[in-house]
């Protein structure tokens, strides 16, 4: 195992380069196109910030309604919902232009105060988050606004984990095709498809030494299949369902086969419990890492990192106790696995799992667009059926690059302890994990293994990944513009080293460096294609194997 101080360099040097690159690359405008015609209809903006004047009030908080693009109401009297067209959430931002009652409308929404920030009016193209001209929408990046008998129950998502598939608040939106009601259940079915192609470009003697040719494990495959539904169970505090089918391949983790069978991923209810605490039951995450706990559809990579996938398990039976503290500024989570239900031992037979995770935003702006997440996990495991980590390199038509081998099956127990460190400000997020593995064993003694990535994302577009405080994880992108809107959708470049060691006294697993960097465009919310290429080099048998890969993904998820 290389000495810890090489590694601790290793991601420092990254978090340096990540640092210096975002403030050495240059702002880049997204072009926005103008809708042909002014919509027709009603439109809602709530919460809208009205800056005061010299001599003024103070600010105003009001609504502004649209009709057929012109202005008609400016108003501090709360207006619902169901009698406009479409009902939109300003959040705050302040109004910059004219508001003439009865004229086209021409103003923006700027997401903050131009007053304590210039900079917010230097940028309008990335800082305004609606705005008219000429009566016409230019842009448009606010969310839904929701009624009060709506926020309640968007508020029974108390879920550590999000659907895997849909944002928190989608299950809500009464007008989508997929969406079913009833007096006792209500719910969402969600689908997805994710379709990939692979080509390796080169591999040298070595690395044919250690892994086989693997020129032939390119091609396209159906990367993944995954359905299922999210929804309510209808009590006075309503009760959250998640159940989901899937092929294996769609979401690996050390405990999962390799074949193409499918089996239920999710299937769990999380109940609310005293003091906005939720307790969620059956099988799901362990609550141990942001990139376990992100959907592998919004994962700014199209694949976890290596040590990720080879030292943490994909989906556990358990149950979860999890809440915020500090104001929502922290989210905790605890639980106890046993994967009874998945083999065929009773549950003293197998292993049983304690996981825990704390997380933290130590430092955010005003308008939260620059924060600090800070994040630790622990888990330990009785290693009741033996211990066994390994791992492709972040391809997934690749044959297995590092692995400890079925060795360790005399392990006493194991502790797996994880920390991150995330960075965002507005487009740009630079995100980390560091993670440690070790096993007691009676005849190998103490073995460590660990790992660790260091990864940076620029939105081209401008767009910025909100942040869910209430998992400690970031959102996918929104989508401004999409390209069924006459727009650009949304643009992402991405990059990420991340370094696996799996060998340690006499085992020999492996040591891998992995060097990644991809773009991705999201032409809607649901539909995005994208690429990834990887440099791969492996320390393993006593030689240094080289190889390189391209992969391409398409994924579709059902609106």
């Amino acid at each position: 195992m290389r000495a810890l101080s090489a590694a601790a360099v290793r991601l420092i040097a990254g978090w340096v380069f990540m640092l210096t690159a975002i403030v050495l690359t240059p702002q880049i405008a997204a072009a926005q196109t103008l809708s042909a015609e002014r919509p027709s209809g009603s439109i809602l903006i709530r919460n809208v910030t009205l800056l005061n004047q010299p001599g003024d009030a103070p600010d105003k908080a009001v609504s502004l309604i649209i009709r057929d693009g012109k202005l008609d109401i400016v108003t501090e009297d709360a207006v619902a919902t169901d009698s406009v067209d479409l009902a939109l959430d300003a959040a705050g931002g302040a109004v910059l232009g004219k508001l003439e009652i009865g004229e086209p409308a021409n103003f923006m929404i700027i997401a903050g105060d131009p007053r304590a920030d210039i900079s917010l009016l230097l940028d309008t193209a990335r800082n305004a988050s609606f705005a008219m001209r000429e009566g016409r929408i230019i842009r448009n990046r606010l969310a839904r606004a929701l009624d009060a008998g709506e926020e309640q129950k968007r508020s029974a998502w108390l879920a550590y984990t999000p659907p895997p598939l849909a944002m928190p608040t989608q299950y809500t939106d009464t007008s989508k095709w997929n969406r079913w009601e009833s007096k006792y259940v209500d719910g969402l079915f969600l689908g997805a498809v994710v379709i990939d192609r692979t080509r390796w470009t080169s591999q040298d003697d070595a690395s044919e030494e250690q892994v086989g040719p693997i020129k032939d494990f390119g091609g396209g495959e159906i990367r993944g299949l995954r359905f299922g539904a999210v929804g309510t169970i209808n009590f006075a505090n309503p009760w959250v369902y998640s159940v989901f089918a899937a092929t294996n391949a769609f979401d690996k983790g050390f405990d999962e086969s390799r074949d193409d069978d499918l089996q239920w991923f999710d299937a769990r209810i999380d109940i609310p419990a005293f003091a906005d605490t939720t307790v969620s039951v059956g099988k799901q995450k362990e609550p141990i890492s942001m990139e376990r706990v992100t959907s592998l559809l919004w994962d700014p990579m199209q694949e976890r990192p290596a040590a990720i996938d080879a030292m943490l398990p994909a989906r556990n039976v358990g149950i979860v106790w999890s809440g915020n503290a500090l104001g929502k500024r922290m989210s905790w989570a605890g639980g106890v696995f046993n994967s009874w239900l998945d083999n065929d031992l009773s549950i003293s037979d197998s292993p049983t799992q304690l996981v825990g995770r704390v997380t933290g935003v130590p430092w955010s702006s005003s308008d939260s667009s620059n924060l600090v997440h800070l994040g630790a996990g622990l888990r330990y495991t009785n290693a009741k059926a033996g211990i066994r980590y390994f791992s492709e390199p972040e391809i997934d038509q690749s044959p297995v690059f590092v692995d400890t081998g079925p060795i360790v099956i005399d392990a006493d127990d194991a502790y797996t302890a994880d920390l991150e460190a995330s960075w965002r400000k507005g487009p740009f997020w630079v995100s980390s994990e560091w993670l440690q593995t070790r096993v007691d064993s009676s005849t190998d003694g103490k073995l460590n293994f660990g790992g660790f990535h260091i990864s940076g994302v620029w939105s081209l577009t401008g767009e910025m990944r909100s942040y869910n405080e209430r998992a400690g994880v970031f959102n996918r992108p929104p989508v401004a513009r999409s390209v069924y809107q006459n727009g650009w959708g949304a643009w992402e470049l991405m990059a990420r080293y991340s370094y696996t060691d799996l060998s340690d006294g006499a085992i020999d697993g492996g040591e891998m460096d992995v060097w990644s960097l991809g773009a991705r465009w999201w032409l809607t919310p649901f539909l995005m294609v994208d690429m990834n290429w990887r440099a791969i080099t492996l320390d393993r048998g006593g030689v240094s194997g080289d190889s390189q890969g391209f992969n391409t993904r398409l994924s579709i998820a059902l609106e």
